[in-house]
């Protein structure tokens, strides 16, 4: 092997290096970021929802793959658990996510109700029979009616990754890799649907006569 050969071999190992070292930074960067809003052993910060009929919320350490989760028993109609910190959550320029799991039942898994500047609002995932994704409310029409609903297949037993940003004027939503909402909200009306969904203030995880779980849970500010 010639000098030339091994400088451009020794030049090229140095390029890959610093290559994997910036990706890891990124990555440690990205990760710092995220506050944890659950330890996997206790409610912490959570509180069950005082929806009339629930049946409560519970965490269970050791659940399925051996990571800790909050099972939100299947109620007779809304089950759910409420953040008791209010005061430490971003109302814009932020994001949260979580993963959920549909354990039983036919009707949506996750309600997510989240600030929107000084409204709020839900973004539902599989409502409506079991298919339903969108927000709830947007110009006091639920995630059935406006713009945002679509209909999306899921599984009992599957953990869907779901991850919501609020900036100024709008409103993202991943479930997994998908994109499900991305709405202008300059001049809309952004809004709960009327209920006892106002019990999941000021950020709540709710269901509908479905057990889940949720794990995961984190929020970062842009």
């Amino acid at each position: 092997m010639t000098q030339e050969n091994g400088n451009r071999r020794s030049g090229f190992r140095r390029w890959v290096l610093a290559v994997l070292m910036l990706s890891s930074l990124a990555r440690a960067a990205t990760n710092e970021n995220w506050r944890s809003l659950f330890d996997g052993k206790s409610l912490g910060g959570w509180v069950p929802t005082a929806f009339e009929g629930v049946n409560g919320a519970r965490v269970e350490p050791a659940f399925r793959e051996g990571r800790g989760a909050i099972v939100i028993a299947k109620g007779t109609t809304l089950s759910g658990i409420t953040w008791t910190r209010g005061a430490e959550l971003a109302r814009v320029n932020y994001e949260i996510a979580l993963e959920a799991m549909r354990v039983e039942g036919a009707d949506f898994f996750c309600g997510l109700t989240f600030p929107v500047g000084p409204a709020a609002c839900t973004l539902i995932v599989g409502g409506w029979g079991g298919d339903v994704v969108g927000l709830s409310s947007v110009d006091r029409l639920d995630a059935s009616q406006n713009e945002t609903s679509r209909e999306m297949e899921f599984t009992d037993g599957r953990w869907y990754r779901i991850r919501v940003r609020v900036t100024d004027g709008r409103i993202e939503a991943w479930i997994d890799d998908t994109k499900v909402v991305d709405l202008t909200t300059s001049g809309r009306t952004i809004g709960l649907r009327p209920g006892d969904i106002q019990k999941s203030l000021p950020l709540g995880i709710s269901t509908y006569m479905t057990k889940a779980a949720i794990r995961d849970l984190r929020v970062r500010r842009w």
